[in-house]
C-alpha cells in the first residue's frame, strides 16, 4: 500500500491560550488542531473537526511559522490526530526546541514523539493497549453516572504514573460535576479537571 505523505496534514486552527483542562491547567499553550474524526462523540464540541478534506492541508513548515519563540509548550490535538503519521510533526516541533503534548482517544496506532500524552478514551471506538502504557494522564468525561463506572475499568489498565482526572461534559456540567466530586471524596487519588478556558472565554 501506498505510504501516506504526512509532511502537510489537514490543519483546521492554530491558535495561542492556556491549556483549560487537566494536568497542565492553566500552562501557555499553543494549539494544533489536526482535522479528522471517525470516533464521533455525540457531545464532541468540536464537530467540524471530523471531515478532514474541509480543511487545508498545510505543510509542517508552515504551522512552524505561526509559532513563537515564547511559545515553549505546543499541544496537537483533533479530531484525533492519531489519524495521522505524527512522526513529522513532532520531529519538527523538537528541533525546534518545543515540548510537544498530545491529545487522543487512543483508537489508532503509536506514532509521534511526545512529552505529554492525555488520553482521553471514548466509549464508541476503544483505544488501543499501547496507550494505556504511555499515557501521562488518563481523561474521562463524565455525561452521566455510568461514564464513573467505565473511567475506573480504562483506569485499571493504566500504568501507575498515570494521572487520573474526570471532566464533567460541558452541557451537564451543573449536574455531572456534584457526581463527580461524590466520587473524589471516596477516590482522591482521582481528580476534578475543568474546562477553565471556556470560563473564562479562550479558545
Amino acid at each position: 500500500m501506498e505510504e501516506v505523505d504526512t509532511t502537510s496534514l489537514p490543519l483546521m486552527e492554530a491558535f495561542r491560550t492556556v491549556q483549560g483542562e487537566g494536568a497542565h491547567t492553566g500552562k501557555p499553550s499553543y494549539f494544533l488542531r489536526i482535522g479528522g474524526c471517525d470516533v464521533g462523540c455525540h457531545w464532541c464540541d468540536v464537530k467540524e473537526s471530523w471531515d478532514a478534506t474541509k480543511h487545508p492541508l498545510t505543510p509542517i513548515g508552515q504551522m512552524l511559522e505561526g509559532i513563537g519563540l515564547h511559545d515553549q509548550t505546543v499541544v496537537v490535538t483533533g479530531g484525533e490526530p492519531l489519524m495521522w503519521n505524527m512522526d513529522p510533526l513532532t520531529s519538527a516541533l523538537k528541533t525546534a526546541g518545543k515540548k510537544v503534548h498530545l491529545e487522543t482517544s487512543g483508537a489508532y496506532p503509536y506514532t509521534g514523539t511526545w512529552d505529554w500524552i492525555c488520553l482521553s478514551p471514548k466509549k464508541t471506538k476503544a483505544p488501543r493497549k499501547e496507550w494505556y502504557e504511555a499515557a501521562h494522564e488518563l481523561k474521562v468525561i463524565v455525561y452521566n453516572q455510568d461514564d464513573i463506572r467505565w473511567a475506573q475499568e480504562h483506569a485499571a489498565k493504566c500504568n501507575a504514573g498515570c494521572q487520573l482526572y474526570l471532566q464533567p461534559e460541558w452541557s451537564r456540567r451543573e449536574t455531572a460535576v456534584p457526581l463527580i466530586i461524590a466520587f473524589l471524596e471516596q477516590n482522591p487519588h482521582w481528580r476534578l479537571s475543568l474546562q477553565s478556558h471556556k470560563y473564562i472565554g479562550m479558545p
